[in-house]
């Protein structure tokens, strides 16, 4: 007597159902192929791109970090290579001339940049604000930035995003650096260690919250912030005035430093203050796909990063989309539509 198969099995060893079967299976990995080349798209990119960030106490470089890890763990055969700068203006020159495709730049950074090759920037997004922070003793006799007269004062890197906007901040306050105080340029990474042995007396930081040099030198020593955004209408008419990249829009705007954000400060307590947005920016020429890509890890690790950088939690695809003074990548544009409402 022969053997008999299992009920399933003779089911499937008719010639028919085979086929059937087989057909069935064919569909399914087809679908499955498709689904993965659509979500890469047919030139999907692979190999070390380059990203330029910041000084190493700053959030760019921060968020630098936090950004490579999840385009690591979201996209396979992509490498990001972090370049440290001195900052925005450096950032744009940087993916303008080739050096690196990605950076972040504030849009007063943006809107003034000149140098060649601003007509092939682009944005994939706006990601979150940077807080301008003029970092003071606690005992100390400045309240408003007039009170700065006479004194050495950080500025911030020659070069920097942190330069430009003090030096605007000082013009609407009346000062001027070299002939009104003396100007000492350093950044993030040596201006909190200058201040504390009072080789400064006071210094200018323009940054996400919280910035781990300002947190730092809280947990050492006994700081605050000083009040500046009573000078926000002034400094958009300045930018307005100065550059052509800010005609018609709003680069400058007040907000508040909550006392969260430093609950190390003396007093701790919220601080109003400027606010100025940050893009991600890219150029024309880098792969569509690539951009695409990266716009959609940017806003998913969004919480992730969030949780180190606080005011990534605000990126938003609903407010990503808006990037004056640049337009938004094509990559970047077919992302916001894929997803949305």
């Amino acid at each position: 007597m022969s053997p008999t198969l299992p009920r399933r099995l003779s089911v499937l060893s008719r010639p028919g159902r085979l086929r059937l079967a087989l057909a069935l299976l064919t569909v399914l990995a087809v679908g499955i192929a498709g689904w993965f080349g659509a979500s890469r798209g047919p030139e999907y990119p692979t190999g070390t791109f380059r990203m330029a960030t910041g000084s190493s106490s700053g959030v760019y470089a921060l968020y630098g970090k936090l950004l490579r890890a999840a385009v690591d763990k979201g996209l396979p055969g992509v490498s990001l290579r972090l370049d440290q700068t001195v900052g925005g203006p450096d950032n744009l020159a940087r993916v303008a001339d080739g050096r690196d495709d990605f950076g972040i730049a504030t849009a007063d950074a943006v809107a003034h940049f000149a140098g060649p090759g601003k007509e092939h920037l682009r944005a994939l997004g706006e990601l979150y604000d940077d807080y301008v922070q003029l970092v003071v003793p606690t005992d100390s006799l400045v309240q408003s930035v007039g009170d700065l007269k006479g004194l050495k004062v950080g500025t911030g890197q020659h070069g920097s995003g942190v330069e430009l906007i003090t030096q605007r901040v000082l013009a609407v306050s009346g000062l001027t650096a070299g002939r009104d105080l003396t100007a000492v340029p350093l950044g993030i990474a040596d201006a909190p260690k200058a201040l504390e042995t009072h080789r400064i007396d006071a210094f200018f930081w323009s940054g996400g919250l919280p910035t781990s040099g300002v947190t730092e030198l809280m947990g050492r020593a006994h700081v605050r912030l000083v009040p500046l955004g009573g000078l926000a209408t002034k400094m958009d008419q300045l930018a307005q005035r100065l550059d052509q990249g800010a005609r018609d829009t709003q680069i400058y705007r007040t907000s508040t430093v909550p006392s969260s954000a430093y609950p190390g400060s003396d007093p701790d307590a919220p601080v109003s203050t400027l606010a100025v947005a940050n893009l991600l920016v890219t150029r024309a020429d880098v792969p569509t796909s690539l951009v695409e890509q990266m716009t959609a890890v940017v806003m998913s690790s969004r919480d992730a990063i969030g949780q180190q950088v606080h005011s990534a939690q605000l990126v938003d695809v609903r407010s990503a989309i808006y990037t004056d003074p640049l337009p938004l990548a094509e990559g970047a544009r077919r992302y916001y539509v894929s997803v949305k409402p």
